[in-house]
């Protein structure tokens, strides 16, 4: 009995250690991002740019080629919802790794507030979209696999045209966190030369 008691004992020792140094399944490395957190992140941000390439795409063309256009714009952007429901239950069960020690606390603020909007942007953007198609009753195709289901809302081209006004609005906002995001990214790898940037990208060892 004792002998069982010694060994769980050791074992609650070596599991939380191994939560502290980020060794477990579920926890992200002290230094740098899981492999999960990494393929979620970078898998979101070329879906977004793609959006982007997209949507400039279907602007620039008209009649059939335009209206397929927005189809994959659709798709994607559908994608996008679920892999951020995915990559915030991953983040819920594995908190952020903490920031460097040195960042004034406006710059802490504003790091955060920007990850926080980035996840409230690639909600409602596909949200809206959504929601747009649904009140038009304009069928929304999957990549051709399925055609996803559309929300039990009506109100026709009048509510649809709100809620896309909303999706513009947010856009814009999203363009601002890029913009934000990578000119804090590039701040931290050339100025401040901590682990920021490094910790997010794949196959680069963090900075001793």
């Amino acid at each position: 009995m004792q002998g069982c008691l010694d060994f769980g004992r050791g074992s609650a020792k070596l599991w939380r250690r191994a939560v502290t140094e980020g060794k477990t399944p579920l926890a992200e490395p002290s230094r740098r991002y899981s492999t999960v957190s990494l393929i979620l992140h970078w898998t979101i941000a070329v879906a977004v740019l793609t959006q982007i390439g997209l949507i400039m795409a279907r602007d620039a063309t008209e009649g059939e080629a335009a209206r397929q256009l927005l189809q994959t714009h659709k798709a994607v952007g559908l994608s996008i919802l679920v892999l951020t429901l995915v990559r915030l239950g991953w983040r819920v069960a594995n908190p952020l790794i903490a920031l460097p020690a040195g960042m004034p606390t406006w710059e802490r603020f504003l790091s955060r507030a920007t990850q926080f909007l980035f996840y409230a942007v690639l909600l409602i953007l596909p949200l809206t979209g959504w929601l747009a198609s649904s009140a038009a009753a304009r069928e929304i195709s999957w990549f051709g696999l399925f055609d996803w289901p559309l929300l039990p809302i009506g109100g026709g081209r009048e509510v649809a045209g709100r809620f896309m006004d909303a999706h513009e609005m947010v856009v814009k906002l999203l363009y601002l966190l890029i913009v934000l995001h990578v000119a804090g990214a590039l701040k931290h790898h050339f100025i401040n030369r901590d682990n920021v940037l490094r910790r997010m990208l794949p196959f680069v060892a963090s900075r001793p």
